[in-house]
């Protein structure tokens, strides 16, 4: 790093999650000069002396392999982190805070851990609604975050497409209400531990009329059934050679989200004047495709909302200016 570029680094942030751990570098204009990505999630850090008795020392070995060059070279630089690292299996836990408020409340109970490197790290809490169902979230507020730098409506349905997927309510830049949908685990659940992948072959390509035709079904009269019957259809289809092998991995993904987004559909008091969605380009486009088939939109994707997200977080935390 050269000297320049070390007064440049006003923000070191880390997106720690579950499987991976990716890094930033800001200047003082909130610009990203460096990125860095490392197979170090909460679940999988590097092997570590005295971790068993110590679990700190694994999180430190992580942060100081990752990006202990940043560190050293921008000793004034702070250091943010959102994700997994802040839950009960993480670095320390920073409690979750009860929705709706704004991102500004957010900013205000970071949590300072000491890294034992000379460093305070600020961990952002999740979110957790309180009702009859309780549901939380961690991680994916930063990005929404970072999404209402992009978007200003006073009404938005923002999508997180995922393993778990999370739509949440904004009211004039408040979270007020969100919801989680386990589609993209039940998915994988399906394709490799059910009957249903046994007829499964793997595609060279994305089958979209393979995939529209599940996701039509949630809205057919047989969608009535509920997810649970027809997804047996995957398997009927392909016996009765209506779907071929190769299409039938795509026709129950279609199934699946179309499912999701008919709940949702129904769900919705009030359709609001946007719909935002964030994540894998295109796990996005396929969302997208559904939402446009039964009428909900404009929709619009949110670029980086992870980075501008962290960097929102420390300006209102008052780490940069």
């Amino acid at each position: 790093m050269t000297v320049k570029e070390q007064d440049d680094c006003a923000l070191i942030a880390l997106d720690w999650g579950t499987s991976s751990l990716r890094c930033y570098r800001f200047d003082a204009a909130g610009t990203v000069l460096e990125r860095r990505a490392h197979p170090w999630g909460i679940m999988q850090l590097p092997a570590t002396e005295g971790a068993a008795q110590n679990p700190h020392l694994a999180f430190r070995a992580a942060l100081q392999a990752a990006c202990g060059d940043w560190l050293a070279a921008a000793p004034g630089a702070p250091l943010i982190a959102a994700g997994m690292v802040g839950s009960k299996q993480g670095w320390q836990e920073a409690s979750y805070l009860n929705v709706p408020l704004a991102p500004e409340r957010i900013a205000r109970k970071l949590l300072a851990v000491d890294t034992g490197l000379g460093r305070t790290l600020h961990i952002v809490p999740g979110l957790l609604q309180m009702s009859t169902l309780p549901n939380v979230m961690r991680g994916e507020e930063t990005q929404i975050i970072g999404a209402l730098r992009q978007w200003r409506d006073d009404e938005l349905l923002i999508g997180l497409p995922g393993t778990h997927s999370k739509w949440v309510r904004v009211t004039n830049g408040r979270i007020v209400h969100f919801d989680t949908f386990m589609t993209g685990e039940v998915y994988g659940a399906l394709t490799a531990h059910t009957i249903l992948g046994r007829t499964m072959q793997a595609a060279d390509a994305p089958d979209d009329e393979a995939f529209m035709r599940g996701a039509r079904v949630a809205q057919s009269l047989d969608g009535q059934a509920g997810v649970l019957s027809n997804i047996f259809s995957c398997r009927t289809l392909g016996l009765t050679g209506e779907l071929a092998p190769q299409a039938q991995a795509d026709y129950l993904s279609g199934l699946l989200i179309g499912h999701e987004l008919n709940a949702l559909k129904q769900m919705a008091l009030q359709q609001p004047q946007r719909i935002g969605l964030i994540g894998d380009a295109g796990l996005c486009r396929r969302y997208r495709l559904v939402l446009e088939l039964y009428g909900m939109g404009p929709v619009s994707e949110a670029d980086a909302a992870t980075e501008i997200g962290l960097w929102s977080l420390a300006q209102h935390a008052g780490l940069v200016a």
